[in-house]
């Protein structure tokens, strides 16, 4: 059982930044693909971006692609996704997900396991 915990997430001006980070518990942790998605009130939970287990394959949702940044440590168990220039639809709880794959996924239904989530609010 992998265990995912996110932090980092709180309130910014539209135009601000902020960093998420998501440690992983488990020791295999560099094996699995890993997955940011979110979810806005009253609406689907959506991708967001993906890394493989190397951390050099990446990809994006559109709606975010050129502000968000996603990245992995292996040493450190963790993921991070590093958002720019935040505008107020990207209010959500944010979570981690990871996947027992190599190659990363678009698809919420591709991850085994997932963090409780953390809120991200975006002010106008």
């Amino acid at each position: 059982q992998v265990q995912l915990v996110e932090s980092g997430g709180g309130l910014v001006q539209a135009g601000g930044s902020l960093g998420l980070s998501c440690v992983a518990s488990e020791r295999t942790f560099n094996r699995y693909a890993m997955g940011w998605f979110r979810q806005a009130p009253g609406k689907e939970r959506e991708f967001v971006a993906t890394v493989d287990r190397s951390g050099v394959g990446t990809y994006y949702a559109e709606s975010v692609k050129g502000r968000f940044t996603i990245s992995r440590d292996n040493a450190k168990n963790t993921v991070y996704l590093q958002m720019n220039s935040l505008k107020p639809e990207d209010t959500a709880v944010y979570y981690c997900a990871s996947r027992t794959s190599a190659s990363g996924s678009y698809s919420r239904y591709d991850y085994n396991y997932w963090g409780q989530g953390t809120q991200v609010t975006v002010s106008s």
